[in-house]
């Protein structure tokens, strides 16, 4: 068995996320003395595995309580969370016991925004089990839930006290998830490590078999804390999307967008992976980018099984839900955009007709 390999993120509260195999032995050890109960926050898919997880603590001499929830965005609710801060109040659950989300990233969403909102704020340890989550949604400290109007659109920065990567747990994750995890790790490569489109391009019909084989599961480790890295060090310089970490959203506005007009029927990957071409479009039009990194952009995702277009009947309803983006400032739409492979910055306010031509270019007939 590997040596798990940890990875810091600094901030205020500084916290480590663990990448490796068969990591259950870690979680006694993230929990702190003075803890006495765990919330295990799980969907139902997840039962056995949360079951196991309780067990292994139970023996260590904690209490521990299950809390099961819906699975993916249906999580991701006001009416779920207050579902687990019953679980929470019932409990007796006090500011030195801990949540543990175990599940994709609405799983790590939700049980971050519980922890960050119960008692002013609990500790939280996330225990991603998709691809997504591990490179995305449980690093960084961004919790939240969904409402009507739109995605994420309620939460908190709540950095969690640590992270565990159970590499094992993606073997059994369905291809289509593997995939849509992988738009999360190519984004990380544009925007900060050529050597992760490297690695996808060099490898992408094993990353996208039905099956990891012996060649790639040290590829797609070594992918997983490449993209780790890069989150790690952004956030470590900006919590609360001041500034640099805004550009980990690259292909999120747009994407966010579909997401919202499909009623979360997309995968987030999928979503994204779309949004990624769109912003790469439009950072060609608008004189940033050049021809060859965008058709890049749609080599490498379509050799992964990703979209890269969208139907061509949406533009309003896209444009009214890329308003209300948490990025969005007043009625100044803001995009992260490249100027070359690993330069991100930011395009604010583009020329409206800029924007109706870049949807132009990833739109389909239906």
């Amino acid at each position: 068995m590997t040596t798990p390999t940890r990875i810091p993120v600094g901030g205020e509260r500084p916290y480590e996320v663990v990448v490796g195999d068969h990591l259950l032995g870690e979680l006694a050890g993230l929990l702190g003395e003075q803890c006495r109960r765990v919330l295990i926050v799980h969907p139902g898919a997840l039962a056995t595995s949360a079951e196991a997880v309780r067990d292994d603590l139970q023996a260590h001499g904690y209490e521990v309580v299950l809390a099961e929830v819906p699975e993916a965005e249906d999580a991701k609710t006001a009416q779920v969370a207050a579902f687990c801060w019953g679980v929470l109040g019932q409990s007796g659950f006090t500011r030195s016991d801990v949540v543990v989300g175990l599940g994709g990233g609405a799983t790590t969403d939700l049980a971050g925004f519980v922890a960050a909102t119960w008692l002013r704020g609990v500790a939280v340890v996330q225990v991603p089990t998709t691809l997504l989550a591990m490179v995305d949604a449980a690093v960084g400290g961004k919790t939240g839930i969904n409402t009507a109007e739109g995605k994420n659109l309620v939460g908190a920065f709540h950095p969690p006290v640590g992270v565990l990567c159970d590499l094992a747990t993606l073997e059994s994750l369905p291809v289509h998830d593997r995939v849509a995890g992988l738009a999360e790790v190519v984004k990380a490569g544009f925007i900060a490590d050529p050597r992760i489109v490297e690695l996808v391009e060099e490898h992408a019909a094993g990353l996208r078999a039905e099956h990891l084989d012996e060649q790639t599961r040290p590829v797609l480790r070594e992918l997983v804390e490449r993209a780790v890295r890069v989150k790690a060090e952004v956030v470590s310089a900006d919590l609360r999307e001041a500034g640099p970490r805004e550009m980990l959203n690259y292909g999120h506005t747009f994407g966010h967008a579909i997401e919202q007009v499909e009623r979360f029927r997309w995968r987030h990957g999928a979503a994204v992976s779309v949004g990624m071409v769109y912003v790469a479009e439009l950072a060609r039009l608008a004189g940033r980018l050049d021809e060859d990194v965008v058709a890049r952009h749609r080599a490498v995702l379509e050799a992964l099984g990703l979209p890269t277009s969208y139907r061509g009947d949406r533009w309003e309803q896209l444009l009214t839900a890329m308003r209300r983006d948490k990025k969005t400032r007043g009625d100044l739409l803001r995009f992260v955009v490249l100027e070359g492979l690993a330069r991100p910055t930011r395009l604010e306010g583009p020329d409206p007709a800029l924007l109706a031509a870049a949807y132009a270019e990833v739109s389909r007939e239906i």
